[in-house]
Order: structure tokens, then sequence, then C-alpha cells
């Protein structure tokens, strides 16, 4: 482990002193760039388009590329990069991660691989947490492209599909992580061309590369359609529910944050629901609507997991506290919580498309990514994205002041010693930024800061529409502001007038995260560019982290020092052996938390090759400009073969002729056509042969009632799109069920993950069969028109 450590901090030197001579190199071309005029700066971006036409590489020209952005930057933003900004930018154009602290222009850095590897008019992807940064950060930046004749889209939820294809378009096109998978997805549902929106996926630079690639990679994005189920049985369910009592009725492991029906639990659901044993095969459902009614009312919690606004429920994100719009829960646990808090049911889902982060990012041929966190996840980066993390040095040193936690018995105490410490700094002025894990934490703490007089803005889930111009206000004297997490991520806390002069911006976090990253970019948000500031984590042992992981040792101190007298209640312990175990719990969490991901991918690959295969074989269809039958009647003869196939015994000696003519009766031609006489006496190929030789005549005899080979092709195509894209969605459905049961056949001492790879690639078999099936029964039953049309499966909505 010492080597390898010591491996990474070698690589890090040596990549360091790599791009500082670069970077050396590029400064040294200030004057020759600065003294031309616009027009000539202007001029450069078409040399080296021309320069690469001619077979120059992006490494050829990247010294001199790089030069030319940081002068269009001096002059339309009034910024020029320093050189850890330009050391940043060669990082990122390698395919790798640059971890610069909060306040070092990571917005900036970026413009310099941005604009070289736009050059290449293959289209740069600027990928951003939320609309506001892609907004904000096309329109400024975006100046400095356009300053240089290069286009610049922005993609947003509320578009339409023209205006995608336009953002797409762009030689860079700024979006959210979340846009850019979902417009994949419905690219892969459209049945025309011209319907897609996005170019094949080149390069990205991902902006808080932490938070998209890790934090969010544990869920991934689901295309859902309406599957239409009763209602009733949630509402019931969670009546029965709600009279249920802890550890008598049902017990719950907070380690795991798991639920389940103790017998007496059991017997009293049977007693309610009249049944005989609610383990019976026959009341599958009710069971499942139980668990899931369990986990909503006990383990799913208001203001935390999820708030109620407009009659909606809707989900919040851990990391961020911002409301995830348009995301539901699956397999029900969301009509679960709407049953629980009254409001209005919407139908359960069925999943049309999916892929996780993870594997949609790592189709583009370059990535790379942007933090002031990475490196305490950098196995994990390289693991999954084949990208190293750098960390490049800051501009100025850091002097913020970082305290040791302080650690109080019980969460009034923890509250009552923040408080005061507020008091003390706002009285001569010093600007506090509060950080809280949960909504709920920030509302409580600014009702006591209210009762205390102390004004203060909240920023939290519930108003994120004014996040940024909130943090934007948080280093202005005397100002106070509560925010969960990570709010505002992104967004530059620039000290007012007499800030610096009172210590600058005091940064307070009211628990510990479960990620070791998060409360680094808390910190973060103090001390930026050398300026003063303090950091100060106050916990207790009643917090979350605590609760869960790793308090044993730290209970027993309390009792070494006998605080359970009054007066030891508001007294706090502070030492770096806490540190330690606090970060060794955090430790424990991200390591079930990096096992989750790997869990969601490795899945997830099961589903990545099937994806790929339909998915490619899709487009063929939709791009195909000749025939397609030589494809449809292949699919026709092996229809045939696995028909005759099962109609024979194994002894390979006695066909069953009756259910050979009855299938070719069924789906082929009609009673006229072919009879059991015909098939007597013939071996397994030659009737294969006879009646696939009867089945291309009629096809041949049907497509000639077509006006030539265009209605021909649109005729097939209708069909088989038709027919992939309903056998798809429901295989989609049925691995997605496959995957929630699988898990209860490691009670059968097997692994459920080889079983889901296993009977994975099975139903992708049998899936494809069925394709073939139906694509020709329909060709051969369907009627013939001249104006069929092709129509998507179902309209997609987010899941």
């Amino acid at each position: 482990m010492a080597n390898f450590l010591k491996n990474l901090i070698e690589n890090d030197k040596a990549e360091l002193r790599r791009t500082g001579k670069m970077a050396d190199r590029i400064m040294a071309m200030e004057e020759r760039y600065r003294d031309m005029t616009d027009e000539q700066l202007r001029e450069q971006t078409v040399l080296f388009r021309q320069r690469l036409a001619k077979g120059e590489t992006l490494e050829d020209i990247l010294e001199e590329a790089f030069a030319v952005v940081r002068e269009a930057a001096r002059r339309v933003l009034g910024l020029f990069p320093y050189k850890v900004q330009i050391q940043g930018g060669i990082v990122l154009h390698g395919g790798n991660i640059a971890e610069m602290k909060t306040g070092e222009g990571k917005t900036l850095t970026e413009t310099m691989p941005v604009y070289l590897n736009a050059l290449a008019g293959k289209g740069v992807h600027v990928v951003t947490v939320n609309d506001y940064l892609a907004t904000r950060d096309s329109q400024e930046m975006g100046e400095v492209y356009r300053f240089l004749g290069l286009t610049v889209g922005l993609n947003l939820n509320s578009m339409n599909s023209s205006q995608k294809r336009e953002a797409y378009n762009c030689d860079i096109t700024y979006s959210t992580n979340n846009e850019l998978g979902f417009d994949y997805l419905r690219d892969n549902m459209v049945v025309y061309k011209e319907q897609m929106v996005q170019r094949p996926l080149y390069f990205a630079v991902v902006d808080e590369v932490d938070s998209i690639l890790i934090d969010e990679a544990r869920t991934p994005l689901i295309i859902s359609g309406q599957a239409g189920k009763s209602t009733a049985l949630y509402n019931r369910a969670d009546y029965f529910v709600k009279g249920l009592r802890e550890e008598e009725d049902y017990s719950i492991d907070l380690t795991s944050k798991s639920i389940a029906l103790t017998d007496v639990g059991v017997d009293k659901a049977e007693s309610v629901f009249r049944l005989d044993n609610l383990y019976d095969v026959d009341n599958t459902a009710l069971v499942h609507h139980i668990d899931q009614s369990l986990r909503a009312n006990y383990i799913m919690l208001k203001d935390i997991d999820y708030v109620v606004d407009e009659g909606q429920v809707k989900i919040v994100d851990s990391f961020t506290g911002r409301i995830m719009e348009g995301r539901r829960y699956s397999d029900g646990l969301h009509q679960a919580i709407e049953a629980k808090e009254n409001v209005q049911i919407e139908n359960e889902s069925k999943t049309m498309a999916t892929i996780t982060f993870q594997n949609y990012f790592r189709m583009y041929e370059k990535l790379s990514g942007m933090t002031g966190t990475a490196k305490t996840e950098e196995e994990e980066f390289r693991e999954i994205y084949n990208m190293n993390v750098v960390q490049v040095p800051t501009n100025r040193p850091v002097i913020r002041d970082d305290q040791a936690d302080l650690l109080y018995p019980n969460l009034r105490s923890k509250f009552n010693a923040v408080v005061e410490e507020i008091k003390e700094r706002h009285a001569k002025g010093q600007p506090i930024l509060v950080g809280t894990v949960a909504v709920e934490t920030s509302e409580y703490l600014s009702k006591l800061l209210t009762r205390a007089g102390i004004p203060h803005e909240v920023l939290n889930a519930k108003n994120h529409f004014k996040e940024a111009e909130i943090v934007m206000q948080a280093g202005q004297k005397g100002a106070v502001t509560i925010a969960t997490n990570m709010a505002g991520r992104g967004t530059d806390i620039k000290l007012g007038s007499g800030v610096k002069e009172v210590g600058g911006l005091c940064v307070i976090g009211t628990e510990r995260h479960e990620s070791r990253r998060i409360d680094d970019q808390l910190r973060g948000r103090s001390g930026r560019q050398g300026d003063p500031g303090a950091s100060q984590f106050y916990l207790s042992l009643e917090d979350d982290l605590m609760r869960r992981f790793g308090s044993d040792r730290i209970k027993a101190i309390w009792e070494k020092l006998n605080a359970d007298d009054e007066e030891a209640n508001d007294m706090a312990i502070q030492s770096k052996m806490l540190s330690r175990q606090v970060e060794s719990a955090q430790k424990r969490v991200e390591g079930n938390n990096y096992d989750t991901r790997k869990n969601v991918l490795e899945y997830d690959e099961v589903m990545r090759e099937q994806r790929e295969v339909i998915y490619k074989q899709r487009l063929d269809v939709i791009n195909a400009e000749e025939s397609l039958t030589p494809y449809v009647k292949a699919m026709m003869h092996r229809t045939i073969e696995r028909q005759v196939a099962l109609a024979i015994d194994e002894d390979k000696r006695t066909a069953n002729l009756e259910e050979i003519i009855n299938f070719a009766h069924a789906n082929l031609m009609s009673e006229d056509d072919i009879s059991v006489e015909d098939l007597a006496n013939k071996s397994e190929k030659e009737m294969i042969s006879y009646i696939y030789g009867l089945t291309e005549k009629l096809y041949d005899e049907k497509l000639s009632q077509l006006y030539g080979p265009e209605q021909v092709l649109e005729f097939e195509k209708v069909i088989i799109l038709k027919v992939v894209d309903s056998k798809w969605t429901d295989h989609i459905d049925a691995m997605d069920h496959l995957r929630q049961g699988v898990g209860l056949r490691a009670y059968a001492q097997t692994n459920p993950l080889t079983e889901y790879q296993t009977e994975g690639y099975e139903r992708f078999e049998e899936m494809i069969s069925a394709i073939e099936f139906d694509v020709t029964r329909f060709v051969m039953k369907a009627q013939v028109r001249q104006n069929v049309e092709r129509e998507q499966v179902a309209g997609p909505s987010r899941a």
C-alpha cells in the first residue's frame, strides 16, 4: 500500500513537471498574441483547422491554441488564466481529472481544452450539475468561443427536438448530465433518423466530476411508460402499516436501512387481509405492497429523502439537497410514499429504456473532469473511467484555519453551541455559511437563529431557484447563510468589503456527511485565492453517521469522563483521535457506497452488451437505404428452423407434423397452401427447405403489390421497428424485475450476479427468437398498405 501511494505521489509530481514546462512555453507566447488585432486573433481558428485538415494533430497545435484562448479571455472577460489554470487545462485535454480547489477558476480553466478539442469539428460537451450553471457558463464562457468564431449551444430540458438538434450540432454544447443521458436513450427510441438529436459522442468535460460520475452513479437513468395498475392496494397496505409498532410488528436495521415484518407482524397481516398464509404464491403482490409501505412509512423521511410540494412527492438528492425534478422511485415505492402522504397516487411505470451514468460517459472517445475533491475516489475513477486524478496546486497558498471537530453528547447541546458561535462571529460582522445534511436540520437551525434574533437566509431544496443569488451574497459582511450540503455548488462566494479584516468567511458544518469529499467541498467554500477563512464541524453522538458507524469507542470516552451529569451535557470533546474515528466511519460508508455503485455497474454491464446489440441493429434498420428483404428472409428461415426443431422428438426420428402444419397455417400461409401430406417422409432439413420455399414465394408475391423498392423498404422498416421496440421494452422491464428478485437467490447459496447474467443471456436469446417470430408472422400476415407509417411503441416519460 505504501508503494502504491508513493507511486501516486511520484506520478502527480511528474505530471505537474510536464504540464509546468508546457505552461511556461504557452505563457512565453503572450506578447505574440497580445500584439494581434481582434481579426488576426479570430483568424487563428481558421488556420488551426487548416493545419488539422492537412494531418497535424491536436497535440501539435495545443500550445498555440491555449495561448490564443488566454488572450481571447483577457479581451472578452478581462480574465487571464494563471499558470496553474493552464496546467489544469492540459490535464483535461489528456482525458484526466484536474483536482482544483474551490475559487481557483475551474470554469476559465476548461475554456482552453474545450476550444482545442472543438477545432476537430466533432462536438465538445461541457457537462454541469444543473440548468442554472449550464446556462450561466454557456453565456459567460460562450463569449470567448464566439469571439474566436466557434458556435456554442445550450441543451435544456425545456427544449424541443429541433432546438436540441441545433444545440448538439454546435462546436461546443453545454448541458446537464441528466439531459445528455436522457437524450441518448430517446435517440434510441425514435423511428426516423431525422428525429435523433445527438451526434456520436466525442469529448466531454465534466464539471464537478465527483458529483456526477460518483455520487449520482448509484441511480441509473430510466425512461418509463405507464403500466396502469390499480392504486387501491397501495392505500390498503398503507392503512395496515400505519397501525404497526416498531420492534413488536416490524424491525429496522439502521446500518443497511432495511425493514421487515416480525412474526407478530405477519400474524397481524394475515388477520387484517383474511389470509391463511401471507407468503403464499398468490399473495406476492400484497407482500410487495406491504414491503414498500413499510419502507415508505418508516425508512423514507419527509424533508430528508423527499418533500411534498403542490400535492406531489418529489425526491431530494441526498448529496446536493436539491429536488430531482421528474425523477420517481421505481418498483412502487413512489406510489407507497404518495399513499403515506395522502396525495394522488400516480400509475406505476414500466421501464422502457435505462442506462447508468458510468456506461453513458464511457461511450465518449475521450472523457475528462474537474472538481475540488476527487483524490479520495481516485481508484474508482481509474478503474471505471480510466481517468487519473492530478492535484493542481493553488495559485496562492491556502491560509484557512481548519479547526478539529467538536463532539457533543446530544443534538440539543450541539445546536446550542452552533448558535452561540454564530452569535459571536455575527456580532463582529464575520459572514458565516452553515452547512446542514438535511432540509429538516436547516429548518430547525433557522428557528433557533430566529429565536436568537439573528437575521439569516435559508437555502434548501424548497427554494433552490434562488440558490445561486443567495450563495453569491454569502460572503458579504454580517451575512448568515444556512445551506443544505452542497447547495450552490459551482457558484463563487466572493468576500465583501471589510470581510478580510474580520477573518474572512467562516464555514460551520452541523454534521459530518457520509462522504469526506462533501465535507471538503463545504470547507473549500472559504479561504479561496489566499483569502483568510475558518472552518469548524460540530458533531453529536446522536448524529446519523455516529449512530450507524463506529461510535462505541467514543461513547466509552464519555463514560470515562463521567459525562452523565447535567454539567457535562454541554461539554465538548475536541481531539485528533475523534477526527480519526469519524474519518474511519466515513471510509466505511464510502466503501459501502463504492460497492453499491460497482454492483449497479456490474448488473448494467449485462444490459450494456444487450443494449449495444439492439441499438446498433435498430440504427442499421433506420439508416437502411437498400432493401431489408434479405434480412427479413433470414429471420423467416431461422424461425422456421426453430419451430420445426421444437416439433421433433429428442430421438430425432419422429416429427409432430400436425404441430408444424398448425404453426405454418397460423403464421405463414393459408390452409390451402400446405398440408400434412406435403411433409410426409421428409427429413428435418427437407421440411425446413420446403416450408421456407413456399414462404419466400408468398412473400415475394406480397411485396410485388407495393409500388417499388422504396415502399417495400418502408413496409419492412415499419414492421421490424414496431416488433423490436415492443419486445425490447418488455425485455428491459422483465430484466428490471429479474434484477430486483434475483437477490433472494442468495439465500439458496447462489451468486445473484451470476444468476442474473445467466438468466439475462437466456432471456435475451428468447427475445431475439420472439422478435424473429413476430417479424415473420407480421410480414406474412399483415395486410399490405401503400401508406404505412412508422410509430414509436410509446411516448416516454422519465423516471
